[in-house]
């Protein structure tokens, strides 16, 4: 359900920059989305197509583009993209990670008239 909170905020942001560069209309709005992020793309996009009626940006596309979860090791501060089996450092093999990337969504791009 935190997806509905997250789109109301990614209307508000992609109405003001389009208000910003004088534009009548948004046509595609560009995501990223971190694989650790727990947002559902359908689910966002649900919310938009409803949230975004008799705005500007009703109607525009959504695209999703997908950020790796990456972490880094406590020990050597290495980054790396964890494997199904193991998300030991694959430099020092220390257990002692944490979360460096991919909880990240954010607005990455936005085309306008």
């Amino acid at each position: 359900m935190h997806e509905l909170g997250i789109t109301e905020s990614i209307i508000d942001i992609v109405l003001d920059k389009a208000k910003e560069a004088g534009a009548t209309r948004i046509t595609e709005i560009s995501l990223v989305a971190g694989e650790l992020s727990g947002f559902v793309p359908d689910c966002i996009q649900f919310y938009f197509d409803f949230l975004s009626r008799d705005s500007i940006a009703e109607g525009a596309s959504l695209h999703f583009e997908s950020a790796p979860a990456q972490f880094r090791c406590r020990t050597c501060s290495a980054v790396f993209q964890p494997n199904d089996s193991s998300s030991d450092c694959p430099e020092c093999g220390s257990h002692g990670v944490e979360v460096a990337g991919g909880r990240e969504l954010y607005v990455k791009s936005m085309e306008v008239e």
